[in-house]
């Protein structure tokens, strides 16, 4: 059993990110008449959401399903929760270009679901960090949170929730997709910026130990001046 806390850490901090722009994002007031095309705190949250859970995908469900007793059915039970944020992620963008298809969808009510599917996602994605915490080792928990944050800066800032998420699938459509996202993101002139990386504390001790990355204390100047032979 793992006694790390730093993924759990890290993905709180990631939610809190979200929440953050989340609400940011739903603060944006326009006449009904009009979209909010190009409106960047809804695209920098689209974009951060998608690239948290494509690297949920890329680094945190391989991990489950080789560690975990039963774990390729905790990922099947994850799986829907991803995928129905993914697809409201979906209307968001068409709803803030203007898409006809989003006639009916008033802004508060997608938002209110949109809310309700990032809760959801959080708790089954709690749900699959504990059990890893419990049945896997220190080292195996820091692995993940090393991956899980290369993962987001290398991830697609799009939702794909039709496309394959596990498995080789699942990697060869996020290589493709993150190329091919980035062009139309230029395109469109959406503001997704890139990824943050959360702030680590120094590593304590077994931390070292695990990541093989001793640290030892700075010695203090000696300013005392040692005599040379010859010297007077």
């Amino acid at each position: 059993m793992a006694t790390t806390t730093v993924l759990q850490d890290e993905l709180r901090h990631k939610h809190d990110e979200l929440a953050g722009r989340l609400a940011h994002a739903r603060s944006i007031i326009a006449r009904p008449e009009q979209t909010r095309r190009g409106c960047a705190p809804i695209d920098q949250f689209n974009a951060g959401t998608s690239r948290h859970l494509h690297a949920v995908d890329e680094a945190l469900l391989p991990a489950v399903s080789s560690h975990c007793e039963g774990g390729s059915r905790l990922v099947h039970d994850y799986l829907p929760a991803a995928k129905r944020l993914e697809v409201l992620l979906f209307h968001v963008k068409a709803h803030e270009y203007g898409s006809t298809w989003e006639t009916t969808h008033e802004w508060p009510t997608l938002w209110g679901e949109v809310e309700e599917a990032l809760d959801i996602q959080e708790e089954k994605e709690e749900e699959l960090v504990s059990r890893l915490a419990e049945e896997a080792s220190d080292d195996v928990l820091l692995l993940v949170a090393e991956r899980l944050t290369a993962a987001e800066q290398k991830a697609p800032s799009r939702p794909h929730p039709y496309l394959p998420h596990t498995g080789l699938p699942g990697k060869v459509v996020r290589r493709l997709a993150r190329p091919v996202d980035a062009i139309w993101d230029k395109v469109e002139g959406r503001a997704v910026g890139g990824p943050t990386r959360p702030p680590h504390k120094a590593p304590g001790l077994l931390g070292q130990y695990l990541l093989g990355d001793p640290r030892f204390p700075e010695e203090p100047a000696d300013d005392t001046r040692h005599n040379e032979p010859g010297d007077r």
